[in-house]
């Protein structure tokens, strides 16, 4: 019998928003996976502390729902820095991982007080990137005083040394305009990755992207 597949869906999103309505789960259904969805703290169906010390670990909804025998994972963006982490810490939970929009961004310090400040007030000032992330507290569901929170804690970093512990294989997936590019110091960090750039496609396209879903999904046959 396969293993369950976890998704971890990114900032601003939700299991139900980025794996059920982009059609994620109805495709690992008919491949007959069992699929896990987790909404992290903040997000979705999960509770919305507005405390940025509340986001402290965002990786414990992750492991709350992990069953005892070790499961394939797919993550976007804060998912994926957050499967990243949790993999890191118990390298054993995990037969093979997929993660998405994330590249050289999880090594970089970064001043996010002006994204805090558009996801809290939807002000954008402009910015498209700003536009991008105002935009996701305006989603069904979402509070935008707790998604600033998590964004103001970001929920820790991960290191290259950390992520040397994780040694299932694990496939990095980045859109060719994805504003976390490039892909290269994470593909780097990993003892067993796998590189897939998606053509033409940014950040918020990347789970909507078929390239993506057919790329997961072969990796997924091969484990």
């Amino acid at each position: 019998m396969s293993a369950p597949v976890v998704l971890v869906h990114g900032f601003g999103t939700s299991y139900e928003l980025t794996w059920v309505h982009n059609g994620w789960v109805d495709l690992l259904a008919d491949e007959g996976r069992e699929v896990i969805g987790v909404d992290l703290l903040g997000h979705g169906n999960a509770p919305k502390p507005t405390d940025p010390e509340a986001y402290d670990d965002l990786g414990a909804r992750v492991r709350d729902a992990l069953p005892d025998e070790p499961v394939d994972a797919i993550g976007f963006s804060l998912g994926a820095k957050t499967l990243l982490q949790v993999a890191a810490a118990d390298p054993s939970r995990f037969r093979s991982l997929i993660v998405a929009g994330v590249g050289s961004n999880l090594f970089q310090r970064s001043d996010h007080s002006a994204v805090v400040e558009a996801v809290r007030t939807g002000d954008d000032g402009g910015d498209p990137a700003l536009r991008y992330f105002a935009g996701l507290a305006d989603l069904p569901g979402n509070d935008r005083e707790a998604l600033a929170a998590c964004m103001s804690n970001g929920g820790g970093g991960v290191t290259p040394e950390q992520l040397a512990a994780i040694t299932c294989p694990v496939l990095v997936v980045l859109g060719d305009q994805d504003f976390t590019r490039p892909a290269t110091p994470l593909v780097e960090a990993l003892p067993d990755a796998t590189y897939v750039e998606l053509a033409r496609t940014d950040h918020a396209k990347t789970p909507k992207s078929f390239a993506f879903i057919d790329a997961a999904l072969e990796f997924l046959r091969a484990r």
